[in-house]
């Protein structure tokens, strides 16, 4: 059930979601070109990226002092300062913003470390709803094939360590990761996410996340015209018959 609701600003919010090796990144920043391109005024906002809990978050990742709780807190303290400061602000003026991970992650995360579901969710009762939220769904074998390739190690937490569930970093990983794609499946329902099927080719996924979005970007204001509509606009300038033109056609 969702705790948060819709915003009333004239900006448009689309977020994207997914285990990492999805893709999703990608896809964003792409749109985010095209958006530019198209001369809508973009802001971009990442999952834990906050100065207010950057310092502490990596001090207690390098000291291994992070409960799952913890981490918890620490994410929705930087969600938080950033919903305050980068989504909001730009929504109230009308832009659109782009987030790459968005609560839904938190949801996911938190609860594959054990946190208790219903907390989490009241957690982030504050969130705005996105206009869009798009769900990255790949089989785990690929998004592991692609983030384990060239590797040399994985990181404690993000390889699940704290949780006790093997030994091993990798296998660790993969237990974690399968918990956390439990848990985005979950919620396809449960928020409305829009499920992208994240095999399908680099371009065929773009062309189809822009379809989506495009009837929500209708009442949007562009800063400028797009570089096609330009052109259009140049092709119908010179085809319009001149003043001259007209005089002469009336004398005929």
């Amino acid at each position: 059930m969702e705790t948060y609701g819709r915003h009333e600003y004239p900006g448009r919010l689309f977020i994207v979601e997914g285990v990492d090796g999805s893709g999703k990144s990608t896809q964003i920043a792409l749109l985010r070109q095209w958006l530019i391109s198209e001369g809508y005024t973009v802001f971009f906002s990442e999952w834990n990226s906050s100065p207010l809990v950057k310092k502490t978050t990596s001090r207690g990742k390098k000291k291994q002092l992070l409960t799952p709780t913890t981490f918890s807190l620490i994410h929705a303290t930087d969600f938080a300062d950033r919903t305050e400061h980068d989504i909001i602000p730009p929504l109230k003026a009308g832009a659109i913003v782009l987030a790459d991970r968005y609560i839904y992650t938190a949801f996911a995360r938190d609860v594959a470390r054990n946190v208790d579901r219903q907390w989490v969710r009241e957690l982030y009762q504050f969130a705005v709803k996105p206009t869009m939220a798009f769900y990255y769904r790949v089989p785990l074998e690929v998004s592991l094939s692609r983030i384990l390739t060239g590797r040399s190690e994985l990181k404690y937490y993000e390889a699940g360590m704290d949780l006790g569930l093997s030994n091993d970093p990798a296998e660790s990983f993969k237990l974690f990761q399968q918990r956390i794609v439990n848990e985005y499946e979950a919620m396809v329902d449960e928020f409305d996410l829009t499920v992208m099927d994240a095999t399908l080719p680099i371009p065929e996924q773009q062309r189809r996340m822009r379809t989506l979005i495009r009837p929500y970007l209708q009442s949007v204001r562009r800063i400028r015209t797009s570089a096609q509509d330009s052109a259009w606009a140049g092709l119908a300038r010179e085809m319009r018959p001149s003043h001259a033109d007209l005089q002469g056609r009336h004398r005929g």
